[in-house]
């Protein structure tokens, strides 16, 4: 009897094993699903609204499907002006921010150079810097009435000037320098896990260090600075701050300015022809993106580090390490020192005028005075955290379900991936059409307002909310769902219970950087913010653009001095969670 008795309670503890596996599926298939129609509903729409516009004309209220815009807009001689200009433009700053940010990055993780912390204030620093201030203080410096430009008149008795940033070599010169810090994090980090002991074989052949360097190291690390160098042409090519600021009183036009002008310059804005320019701009995107994943796709192929152990070591410079030294107070004082210092300048004024000792008696502290008076500024404050901050919760909450659903397989969570990185082929001009054009013959009322800016963050900023929340999960075995399972824990409570404490560094570390994203993008704001919506980004566009220099550098320095303590957070965080810039782990 008792034989039997066991034998049935083995038949019943088998058979609720296997329902309970079957159910916990059943259970994950239901939330892939759920989670695959709102990764749908945001991904989809815009892309469908832009091939309509695009793709349809309406004549005596007809619609009908044509290919006229696509033909008006390319037989336009401008437009492959403007085509060239991004092309060059993004070539130019991918040259430029990988020769100084892969320097840089190669004295401070390979040699035994001293100054190594001044890099990492300017990478942090940078990252709490709008891309509008950062702009504005270049333009300060090198503008006619800029210091630069009037010393060197002052010296030679010329009228002219030495540097003209009103062009395409200013666009690229700027455009470089903005991006050079990601550079250096993202280079710095494959170079800081580089094996030694394969440059120390060459140089035990006989190789010297500049021999080692070409034939070795930069041979190695060749997959990540052509991924690098791939990844910042393609964000140049969908640039808009700089393009906007230097390009447009430069009469330098790009694709996204050409978008721009069709919906801000014309009345009624021509909302067909920019999607039908946002369209050639995407397929552009598309294909940079295709070659992009081929590019990272065999990277293992030049993998450095193996399952021996290693103990990085640096190379010793001798007499070397001064000039070494001298290369990193430069990059400081560019990227750093002098911004800082011409905006501190410009901010004490109460109109801008160069660096001359007459200016001195004009100083004035009534630029910070307005901005903590000014209830408009607070509004604005208030705005642009309450949108930073529901686009970083929604993006991270979604991102982290749908991570644990990919990793662990469940079917049909692959789609959820894959609809996470679409917006990767979106530049930021581009949604901006895209989601202006949704709500526009969507009747949900959110045009105008702050929500439709949080809606069209969300989609921007998914892939990168995929990758922090993938790299954070593969880190998480699987064992210790199922030690939660055997304790009568569902799925989803073992996810919550579990899973997220452990995925917490990564998911944190991906909320702040999208936080810090969506405090500092003009490009989306700037399409669709109305007047009670809009982002400190947008306002310090439109003091730009109106001639408050002084205001924009004060409004700017407090901003950006509250942004970097973040930032100094975020960096934080992401080291210890082992997850980079871009979740990359």
């Amino acid at each position: 009897m008792t034989t039997e008795w066991t034998a049935n309670n083995e038949r019943e503890l088998v058979e609720d094993r296997s329902l309970r596996r079957f159910l916990p599926q059943d259970e994950r298939v239901i939330f892939a699903l759920l989670l695959g129609v709102v990764f749908a509903a945001l991904v989809l729409p815009p892309l469908f609204f832009l091939a309509k516009g695009a793709l349809t004309v309406t004549a005596d209220g007809v619609t009908r499907f044509s290919l006229e815009r696509f033909t008006r807009i390319l037989a336009e001689r401008g437009i492959w002006t403007s085509a060239l200009n991004s092309v060059l433009f993004a070539l130019g700053s991918a040259v430029l921010a990988i020769l100084i940010g892969g320097v840089n990055a190669w004295l401070v993780e390979r040699t035994d150079t001293p100054f190594k912390p001044l890099a990492y204030l300017t990478t942090i620093i940078s990252l709490g810097t709008p891309y509008v201030l950062y702009t504005s203080a270049w333009l300060l410096l090198l503008a006619r009435s800029g210091p630069i430009n009037s010393w060197y008149r002052e010296v030679t008795g010329e009228t002219g000037v030495l540097i003209n940033v009103y062009g395409l070599g200013g666009m690229i010169l700027i455009e470089g320098l903005l991006w050079s810090p990601l550079v250096f994090l993202l280079l710095g980090s494959t170079l800081r896990n580089f094996n030694p002991e394969l440059e120390e074989a060459a140089r035990m052949s006989g190789a010297g260090t500049f021999d080692t360097i070409r034939r070795i190291t930069m041979r190695l690390s060749l997959p990540s600075i052509l991924a690098l160098a791939m990844l910042v042409f393609i964000r140049s090519i969908e640039a808009f701050e700089v393009p906007a600021l230097v390009g447009l009183p430069g009469r330098v036009h790009v694709l996204t300015t050409d978008i721009y002008d069709l919906m801000h310059r014309t009345m009624p804005p021509d909302i067909g022809s920019a999607s039908t320019l946002s369209l050639v701009l995407l397929g552009v995107v598309a294909v940079l993106l295709y070659y992009y994943g081929r590019m990272t796709r065999n990277a293992e192929k030049f993998a450095t580090i193996t399952g021996k152990s290693f103990r990085p070591n640096k190379l010793a410079l001798g007499w070397m390490r001064y000039p070494a030294a001298a290369i990193l107070v430069l990059n400081f004082l560019l990227l750093l020192v002098l911004p800082i210092l011409i905006l501190v300048w410009a901010s004490l004024l109460p109109f801008y005028q160069t660096v001359r000792s007459s200016a001195f008696r004009l100083l004035t502290f009534e630029n910070y005075a307005r901005v903590f008076e000014s209830d408009r500024y607070l509004y604005l404050l208030g705005n642009t955290f309450l949108i930073a901050i529901v686009t970083a919760t929604v993006v991270m909450s979604l991102t982290a379900v749908a991570a644990w659903l990919t990793v662990r397989r469940v079917p049909g969570a692959k789609a959820l991936d894959q609809l996470g990185t679409v917006p990767l082929v979106f530049p930021g001009i581009v949604l901006g059409v895209g989601v202006m054009q949704l709500f526009l013959q969507v009747p949900i009322g959110i045009y105008g307002t702050i929500w439709i800016i949080v809606w069209a963050f969300v989609i921007n900023y998914l892939p990168y909310g995929t990758r922090y929340s993938f790299a954070g999960m593969l880190q998480v075995h699987r064992e210790l769902e199922e030690a939660a399972a055997i304790s009568g824990a569902s799925p989803f409570t073992g996810f919550r219970r579990v899973v997220m404490p452990l995925l917490a560094p990564s998911l944190i570390a991906g909320w702040l950087f999208i936080f810090l994203l969506a405090t500092r993008v003009l490009a989306l704001p700037v399409l669709l913010s109305g007047p009670s919506s809009q982002t400190m980004a947008v306002a310090m566009f439109d003091l730009w653009s109106n001639g408050q220099g002084p205001e924009l550098a004060a409004l700017g320095l407090l901003w950006s001095l509250a942004m970097t303590t973040i930032a100094l957070i975020f960096y934080f965080f992401a080291r210890r969670s082992g997850v980079g810039m871009y979740g990359q782990a």
